[in-house]
């Protein structure tokens, strides 16, 4: 999946049937980062993989019988593409296990995990999951938080996960009819609810959240609140939590970003999904970009060309 999420506009729905546990192996290489999968069962063995890429969302259910994979310290160095991983399981039991901690998950039992660290996912019998991938700038937790909640179970039922658990069961259902603007807009749902989710599991256990994760999710959600703003700056979101521009710098360096980079991510992501959203084709591409902050139409065009690989108005004439 890493070529896909590098290029958000390829909305296609694909379906791949593993014809051997050695093609399965390929198809699961190619479709997450890459991973090493093994089972004890290879003559039985089948799979499926549906897949369909929403913006900055993949999303991929998966169908197997037993097997397991592993995603290695050796695998990770061949990649610096930084994604998180969230697995709502439909059928059967899965086993996750990151950072020392180990989730057993049932059908409607949600569970995160970073592909930047050493993981494995058990199937002992037939099973069924949906997984939804995605940067680690998109959402609004800094990584060093999203962390603290890696292969800890979110039970069905309990909590936001009786909400944010349904709403991606029905994305599965409806892989074949999300795209366009409205895929776009469901993804950016998605990520939302998948953020306030993570939220209120953290605020439930406030002994995970070292101060510094505390301050980084402050400092995101005021960035976030303020794009629009064209004096935005290092200087002035400093002066808003009442530390200085060095540690502000450092808190962004913890999370392998800069406030800089960070703000124009956000920014130019912002500007992309509005160019192409219906509600907005009345206005020109030099008013959306001033909504998110970028006054100097040629400066705003430049940025999304080196970002997205195209123009501003070829982005949106291509809807």
């Amino acid at each position: 999946m890493t070529a896909a999420v590098a290029h958000p506009d390829r909305q296609e729905l694909r379906t791949s049937v593993a014809t051997s546990f050695d093609h399965w192996r390929h198809l699961v290489a190619e479709s997450f980062v890459p991973l090493l999968a093994q089972t004890g069962d290879a003559e039985t063995f089948h799979g499926r993989l549906r897949s369909r890429l929403l913006d900055r969302l993949a999303i991929v259910e998966v169908s197997s019988t037993s097997h397991e994979v592993h995603r290695t310290a050796a695998l990770i160095a061949q990649s610096d593409q930084r994604y998180f991983k969230l697995s709502l399981q439909l059928q059967g039991t899965g086993l996750l296990v990151q950072d020392n901690r180990e989730a057993v998950l049932r059908p409607g039992d949600l569970a995160i995990y970073d592909t930047n660290r050493p993981y494995s996912l058990a199937f002992e019998e037939q099973a069924r999951m949906m997984v939804v991938m995605f940067p680690y700038d998109a959402l609004s937790l800094p990584p060093e938080c999203v962390g603290q909640l890696s292969a800890v179970r979110m039970a069905a039922g309990g909590g936001l996960t009786s909400l944010v658990g349904p709403f991606i069961s029905r994305l599965a259902e409806n892989l074949d009819v999300l795209n366009g603007p409205s895929g776009s807009r469901l993804a950016t749902n998605a990520l939302d609810l998948v953020s306030t989710m993570l939220h209120s599991e953290l605020d439930m256990a406030p002994d995970r959240m070292k101060p510094l994760a505390l301050l980084a999710s402050a400092i995101r959600e005021y960035i976030e609140a303020n794009l629009s703003d064209p004096t935005l700056s290092p200087a002035s979101i400093a002066a808003a939590h009442f530390i200085s521009t060095r540690h502000l710098h450092n808190v962004f360096h913890e999370s392998g970003t800069t406030v800089a980079s960070w703000i124009r991510s956000q920014r130019l992501e912002g500007a992309k999904r509005e160019l192409r959203d219906p509600l907005h084709s009345g206005k020109s591409v030099g008013t959306v970009a001033a909504r998110w902050g970028f006054l100097d139409a040629a400066h705003f065009s430049r940025s999304f060309r080196d970002a997205f690989g195209e123009s501003p108005s070829d982005w949106r004439r291509g809807a």
